[in-house]
Formats: C-alpha cells, sequence, structure tokens
C-alpha cells in the first residue's frame, strides 16, 4: 500500500496517508492511458470543417468551350477541381470525431495515471485547502510553500469557489474536482495537489 507524506498548507508535514493499492498502487498501463488520452483529445474536435465540391461551386453550368477541333483539351465545367477557382476532390465536410472506448479501459487508464504520479513522486496531498479570501497571492503562496514552479493540478472533492477564483489566473495551475478528474489533465500536469478528502473521494468513485 503506497504511503506519503501529508501536509498542510504552510509546507509543513504532519502526518502520513495511505493510499488505496487497488487506485494509487497498480502497474501503469501506457497503452491503455495512451488510448484514452487520444479519445479525449479526438472528442474535444470540433469537426466544423468544410470545402465545396465541383457541385457546391458556384458557376460552371456551360461547356467552356466545343468538345472538339479547337486543339485543347476537352473539358465540360470551368468548376472542375484541376481549374482555377474550381471545387475541391473529396471535400472536408462537417463531422463528429467522437468515440467511447469500454468503461473498464478508461478505469485502468484513470488508475494508471494516478500510479504514475504516485511513482514519480509528483503527488502532493494536503490535510485541506481552505483560502480566507479569493485572492491569487494566496493560493500563490501555498504553491510557493511547496516550490511548486512547474504546472499543477488541484484537485479538490466538490465546489469550492474561493480556490477556484484564486487559482484560475496563475498561470500553468488548473483546478479540478474529483467529478471533472481526467487522464490527460493527470498527465498533462507536472505536479498533482490534492486533498485528503478528495483522496477518499477518488477511492471511493475508482474502487
Amino acid at each position: 500500500m503506497p504511503k506519503v507524506a501529508l501536509y498542510s498548507m504552510d509546507g509543513t508535514a504532519v502526518g502520513d496517508i495511505d493510499l488505496s493499492d487497488d487506485i494509487f498502487g497498480v502497474e501503469v498501463n501506457h497503452h491503455v492511458m495512451h488510448q484514452v488520452v487520444k479519445m479525449q483529445l479526438a472528442n474535444k474536435r470540433q469537426g466544423t470543417q468544410s470545402a465545396l465540391t465541383r457541385a457546391e461551386v458556384r458557376g460552371g453550368g456551360a461547356k467552356p468551350w466545343r468538345q472538339k477541333g479547337t486543339g485543347r483539351a476537352r473539358h465540360g465545367s470551368i468548376r472542375s477541381p484541376i481549374w482555377r477557382k474550381g471545387g475541391v476532390v473529396f471535400a472536408p465536410k462537417p463531422r463528429s470525431y467522437r468515440y467511447s472506448l469500454p468503461k473498464k479501459v478508461r478505469r485502468l487508464a484513470m488508475k494508471s495515471a494516478l500510479s504514475s504520479k504516485v511513482n514519480e513522486e509528483a503527488i502532493l496531498v494536503l490535510d485541506s485547502l481552505e483560502l480566507k479570501e479569493a485572492k491569487t497571492k494566496e493560493m500563490a503562496k501555498v504553491l510557493d510553500n511547496f516550490n511548486i514552479n512547474k504546472k499543477a493540478l488541484i484537485v479538490l472533492e466538490g465546489k469550492n469557489e474561493t480556490v477556484e477564483r484564486a487559482a484560475r489566473n496563475i498561470p500553468g495551475v488548473k483546478l479540478a474536482y474529483v467529478n471533472t478528474l481526467n487522464v490527460l489533465d493527470i498527465l498533462n500536469y507536472d505536479n498533482f495537489v490534492i486533498t485528503q478528502d478528495a483522496v477518499k473521494k477518488v477511492e471511493e468513485v475508482y474502487v
């Protein structure tokens, strides 16, 4: 069972916390994580690209010159793809790139991502995260207490508008809740900061 230090907001170690083997101690499956990240990126695509085919380009209804006798190549329309201002061959059209993976695959990827943070010693567990004011300097002070100068993902158990407002203007810092946590964010941020209550919630959800 992985054991990590438990810290207060001022950077003082206040004890240890045991993490669930089933969530934070699984063998990291890189292939599954790659599959889920690829799915998340595909699902983010808008798919709004569009171009006109030769049937949709305005004009080109008349044959530009007669079929034979001119010495030039035969053409039926000035909106053929080989003409300037002609239509596009196999023109892209609006479509959805969305697809889904089995729940077991997504869950294994989440466990692998969380376990990878434990293996890399990039996880920081706080006993609580409560700020007096919703000010950026308050959140920045907490991060400075742990010398966090790279990208950080902060995970809370539930909605906390004070912390959310305090963290949103800090470059490289993102706030997430247990119900919005995803593999892409976990892997994309160097530091994984999570509260003790959020750890318990994650272990309940992904057990």
